[in-house]
């Protein structure tokens, strides 16, 4: 398979006409007045011989200069490749420099009247002074569209690190919940069939909510909390008035977005880490405060052999960073931890939607 080859736009990191056509008249027009001590007092007339002697100069020079930088460029691409072009096309270009002299001095040397200001010395410096001028300029906008690239390529390896994060956290989610949600029926079965087939019914709710969210990466208040509805009917089977729950969201924030799965997430926490019995109850209280969504639980943790991988916490976090300029914030005390989700008010166009 062949592969286009780089053009002058791509090696440079930006379409140059615009400079040229700017940049070569502007910079022939300066070099007279300020190496060689032209003036405008006898009228721009009488200026221009000099302005075009300068504009073939300095078409010259800038034209060198760019083709250098061209061929090492396309020559030796990519960042880690940066100190290797630096070295071989300043070599190259102080070569060209002097070789461009020579040819410049020939030429001179064949126009009659030569005014005596010009001598080789000032030549060299106004040369110079050009050289080093272009070759700035397109190395500074190539360094900075370099560094564009780069910070679109972080935020795209970000975005898909936080897609694989949240992919992975479903992945999870349905085989242990499904695992747990299934071992609770068959204890509702033969007990109760009515509350048997509601059961199902809220299990099917909560997997049809997961499924519909794949694409998604901001949600509704209002969706989220429906989710949670049927959600909590399933732990409530499980755990019956163990489990205290106490939801306060004003109608208002109903719509107002978060990230999907948040919820589950935090209560999912809130049940692996704490005791839940008749003795101890696990209460988790939801509310809104100053357009933040707060869950907590009291704190009556379990022994556990293994530590907690904080991977549910640390992939909200993500995502929320993601989403919007605020963070999530995690308050611990000795009676409750406490998870402050940040509410937003319309849904942000996210890049890559």
């Amino acid at each position: 398979m062949s592969t286009r080859k780089a053009s002058a736009r791509d090696l440079l990191g930006f379409d140059d006409t615009w400079l040229l056509l700017l940049g070569i008249p502007i910079i022939s027009f300066s070099v007279p007045l300020l190496f060689f001590n032209a003036s405008l007092s006898a009228g721009i007339i009488a200026y221009l011989p000099k302005w075009g002697i300068s504009i073939l100069h300095t078409v010259c020079y800038w034209s060198v200069t760019r083709s250098v930088m061209l061929y090492f460029r396309r020559r030796y691409q990519g960042y880690d490749l940066t100190k290797i072009r630096l070295v071989y096309g300043y070599a190259t270009l102080i070569a060209a420099f002097f070789a461009v002299n020579y040819l410049t001095d020939f030429i001179m040397g064949c126009v009659p009247h030569t005014p005596p200001e010009v001598t080789h010395f000032l030549m060299r410096v106004s040369s110079l002074t050009i050289v080093i001028l272009v070759s700035v300029v397109y190395e500074s906008i190539y360094f900075y569209d370099l560094w564009r690239q780069t910070i679109l390529e972080t935020e795209k390896l970000k975005r898909e690190n936080i897609e694989s994060q949240l992919e992975s956290l479903k992945a999870q989610v349905s085989p242990h919940f499904l695992f747990n949600s299934l071992n609770t029926l068959t204890y509702i079965i033969p007990e109760n069939a009515d509350r048997a087939v509601r059961f199902v019914q809220k299990l099917s709710k909560v997997y049809r909510y997961i499924l519909e969210i794949r694409d998604k990466k901001l949600i509704s208040l209002q969706e989220e909390m429906e989710f949670l509805d049927a959600y909590l009917f399933l732990l409530r089977e499980r755990f019956g008035d163990n489990l205290r729950v106490n939801l306060q969201i004003p109608g208002e924030y109903l719509t107002h977005y978060m990230a999907p799965l948040s919820l589950q997430i935090l209560f999912e926490n809130a049940i692996k880490h704490n005791i839940i019995s008749g003795d101890k109850p696990l209460e988790i209280t939801v509310w809104v405060e100053n357009k933040r969504l707060v869950v907590r639980n009291k704190l009556q943790r379990k022994k556990q052999n293994m530590p907690s991988t904080k991977f549910g916490l640390q992939n909200i976090s993500n995502r929320y960073a993601y989403l919007c300029d605020e963070q999530v914030d995690v308050l611990e005390s000795s009676e409750y931890f406490s998870v402050s989700l940040p509410l937003i008010g319309a849904p942000a166009k996210i890049a890559g939607e």
